[in-house]
Parts: C-alpha cells; sequence; structure tokens
C-alpha cells in the first residue's frame, strides 16, 4: 500500500475540514459584529426587542453545534474510509461491468471515495457494482 497516498489525500480532507472551520470563525465574527453594530446604531426610543435578540443568539448557537456536528462526522467518515481501504488490499475486485478484475495492490483515498490500483496498474472505483472477494 502506498502511504503517500493515503497520507496526502488525509491531509486533504483535514485542510479542507481547516477552511470549514476558519470560514465558520469568519461567520461568527460576522455575525457578533452585525450584533454589536446593530445594537449600536438601534433607535434608543424603540430599542431592539430583547426577544428577538436572544432568538438570534439562539439561532447562530445552533449553527455553531451544526458546524462542530459536521466536523466529528468527516472526521468518523475519513476515519471509516481509512479503515476500508486498508481491509481491501490483496483480494480480488471486480468493477459493476465485470470488464476488469484483478488483485488490489493499493488504495488511493480521495474525499469522495476510494480508488482501488491493481497489480496489473488498472485503476478501479471502489463504489455501487464493484465486488470485492
Amino acid at each position: 500500500m502506498d502511504v503517500n497516498s493515503v497520507s496526502s489525500s488525509t491531509a486533504a480532507g483535514a485542510s479542507a475540514a481547516a477552511t470549514a472551520s476558519k470560514k465558520a470563525t469568519l461567520d461568527y465574527d460576522t455575525f457578533l459584529t452585525l450584533l454589536v453594530q446593530q445594537m449600536k446604531n438601534q433607535d434608543p426610543t424603540e430599542p431592539m426587542d430583547a426577544t428577538e435578540q436572544i432568538a438570534q443568539l439562539a439561532t447562530f448557537s445552533q449553527v455553531e453545534q451544526t458546524i462542530q456536528t459536521n466536523k466529528n462526522l468527516e472526521s468518523l467518515l475519513q476515519s471509516s474510509t481509512l479503515n476500508q481501504a486498508g481491509t481491501i488490499i490483496g483480494r480480488t475486485i471486480t468493477n459493476a461491468d465485470a470488464s476488469v478484475t484483478g488483485v488490489i495492490k493499493e488504495v488511493q483515498v480521495y474525499s469522495d471515495g476510494l480508488v482501488a490500483i491493481l497489480e496489473s496498474g488498472e485503476k478501479v472505483l471502489v463504489g455501487a457494482g464493484v465486488t470485492i472477494s
């Protein structure tokens, strides 16, 4: 198995997760900036309703929790994909239309799935209709 291809794919997935996390932080900062500006510029004779303000904060809290949940799910999926990649090396794979078959020499892990590289050098996308025995 080519450890470099698995490592680079894992690093790419981690980089994507870090970018998403950074984006979420920027959105959080933007939300707080807008909230502070809204409070500074409100009409003193008709201040912002406290209930509305709490509802906005609660909604943002839910969004932040969803982002954290998504990050945890991404990590779990990466772990599952790496585990699957390790278990199919040395096994025989046949693609969906049975035109390619062979023993898996190595597996490349991508964010959207696995590609099995056979001893013959051919590549097979591990997906629906593929048989591994």
